[in-house]
């Protein structure tokens, strides 16, 4: 399989097909993972109105710290980089520590960052903050 970098664009057509292929597997593994966000989220949202009906708090740095450990070491065993596991995890958990604190300020808790210091902005590894 060649291409051609003659600048016209013409591209051999096994390599159109294979980059077709390739794309339509990216692209069904790219819906996976937002129905399987999708189902997280469901789930993290009822812990954060079990979390504000019991008055605890939006984070649980115990947890995310288990859970980050975790991430890191079934990435390492599917050969993806357990540092972008991480950063991936964190960005996940940052987004629903800020849906449980707005489950928790919408039933007058005033629980909202759930952390002591008022900021609402503790970090797990000096990396960003992390629940589930």
């Amino acid at each position: 399989m060649t291409t051609s970098h003659t600048g016209t664009g013409a591209v051999d057509p096994a390599v159109r097909e294979e980059l077709a292929r390739l794309r339509d597997s990216i692209d069904n593994i790219d819906a996976a993972v937002v129905h399987m966000l999708a189902e997280r989220f469901k789930c993290t949202q009822q812990v954060g109105h079990l979390k504000a009906r019991h008055q605890l708090p939006p984070a649980d740095p115990t947890r995310e710290a288990k859970q980050i450990a975790r991430l890191r070491a079934l990435a390492e065993s599917a050969k993806l980089d357990p540092a972008f596991a991480e950063k991936f995890l964190n960005f996940i958990i940052a987004e629903v520590i800020h849906h449980h604190e707005r489950i928790a300020e919408s039933n007058g808790n005033g629980n909202g960052n759930g952390n002591g210091n008022g900021n609402g902005n503790e970090s797990v590894n000096g990396t960003a903050p992390a629940s589930g």
